[in-house]
């Protein structure tokens, strides 16, 4: 298995060997069937279970059936999703759940929905540099983190899809680099499957960045972490990025009660445990009444 990326215009990439070099192809140390990761999808896909009704808005939904789930590791990999007229679907499960902050990204999308994801968790478990590039992290406090997903027996998500073109796949690839590239099957609110997967950027891990993505170069993952004083990238020791967090939160609301609660009650803290609910009830109130810094407004506005 290999990853190829294209990363000569990566903003953080500076070193003049990397410039030199418009893609690498490293052979990835860790097949895909011998991760925590993948071991763990397996799971998911072996026991696939229904998702009982709740306050979350997540009604019943059938065993999934001959779902193919897998790595998409290099630009061909995405290729082969593409629709017969060239347009590739893309999940969003954080801040593109916003369509104003998915066209900031995507200024040409189309057919921006909301679809239904299941067997896996939303996290806040992933360092995410912007927020330092930005000044809204707060490293002092911990609350640092970005969403990510992960497989989760049983579980649903509220999730939207929308296209983008096959010229977009490398920018889109560039900017994710940290994550995991899967491929899904959403299905729409009432259970159908969509007619073509999406991709989803789901967690990944420190070692099989540094090693596949970095190629071992810490050079490299300085520019992309260390000098924000990142020396891990997927925690359970971090908090949600406060203004990061509000945005989602006022995202899902946009898009009506059932996503709403679907994010407050099916979107956990990086111990697994605690909600968002939750944690905005307790520990994390007065978060949602605290406004963006005057640059940020827009894109964090919801």
């Amino acid at each position: 298995m290999s990853i190829s990326l294209s990363l000569s215009h990566h903003p953080a990439v500076a070193s003049l060997a990397w410039h030199q070099r418009n893609s690498f192809s490293v052979s990835h140390s860790y097949p895909l069937s011998s991760t925590p990761f993948t071991s763990l999808l397996k799971s998911c896909l072996r026991r696939p279970s229904p998702v009982s009704m709740s306050s979350g808005g997540v009604r019943s939904v059938s065993p999934a059936k001959n779902l193919d789930i897998r790595e998409l590791n290099d630009e061909s990999d995405f290729e082969t999703l593409l629709s017969p007229d060239g347009y590739l679907s893309i999940c969003g499960f954080g801040s593109l759940l916003s369509e104003r902050s998915a066209r900031s990204t995507f200024p040409d999308l189309v057919n921006f929905r909301v679809a239904r994801l299941n067997e896996f968790r939303r996290v806040f478990a992933h360092v995410a540099p912007v927020f330092f590039e930005r000044g809204i992290a707060k490293p002092e406090t911990k609350e640092i983190s970005s969403l990510s997903v992960e497989p989760c027996v049983g579980e649903s998500l509220i999730v939207t899809v929308f296209e983008i073109t096959k010229s977009e796949i490398p920018a889109f690839m560039r900017r994710e680099l940290e994550f995991r590239f899967l491929a899904v099957l959403p299905e729409t609110l009432d259970g159908a499957s969509l007619d073509y997967p999406a991709v989803l950027c789901a967690r990944y891990s420190d070692e099989e960045f540094f090693n596949v993505r970095c190629r071992g170069s810490k050079e490299i993952y300085f520019q992309q972490y260390g000098r924000w004083n990142i020396d891990r990238i997927w925690r359970d020791d971090v908090l949600p990025c406060r203004v990061y967090l509000r945005h989602c939160v006022l995202a899902a609301k946009n898009l009506g009660d059932a996503a709403y609660n679907n994010f407050m009650d099916h979107t956990f803290l990086a111990d697994r445990k605690t909600t968002i609910r939750e944690y905005l009830a307790t520990t994390g109130s007065g978060i949602m009444e605290e406004e963006p810094p005057d640059s940020l407004k827009q894109r964090y506005g919801g």
